[in-house]
């Protein structure tokens, strides 16, 4: 996408739902699907929307997440103030099905096995 072009809108709509709105080719339209956007078909072409009813926080969530991943491809995204999360994780938490595990000092290979000199 070049820098010039109009940047993707990601805001909350009069009905309270989230929406996108701008110029974006099949890439963007990739990111936007895996941030959990679904696209209803409408008389302007698409209406990009994240599902209804999961909650405040979830949908902040999945918009900054949106927003960041589209940033890093290097669009220009306009995001709403009021989706705006603090960062935390790269991967919204409640799509996360990694579990983090503590780092443990493990003694180096074959430490063990050696037997002193004598």
């Amino acid at each position: 996408m070049r820098a010039d072009s109009d940047p993707i809108r990601i805001t909350r709509g009069r009905g309270g739902e989230v929406e996108v709105d701008g110029a974006f080719d099949s890439f963007a339209a990739d990111v936007l699907r895996r941030a959990g956007f679904l696209f209803e078909p409408s008389l302007r072409g698409h209406w990009i929307r994240l599902p209804f009813d999961m909650g405040e926080v979830w949908e902040n969530e999945h918009a900054t997440w949106a927003a960041e991943m589209l940033s890093a491809a290097r669009y220009r995204v306009d995001l709403d103030p009021s989706l705006r999360t603090p960062p935390s994780d790269a991967v919204p938490t409640t799509t996360s099905r990694l579990t983090r595990t503590a780092m443990t000092a493990q003694p180096p290979p074959f430490t063990a096995a050696r037997r002193p000199r004598h």
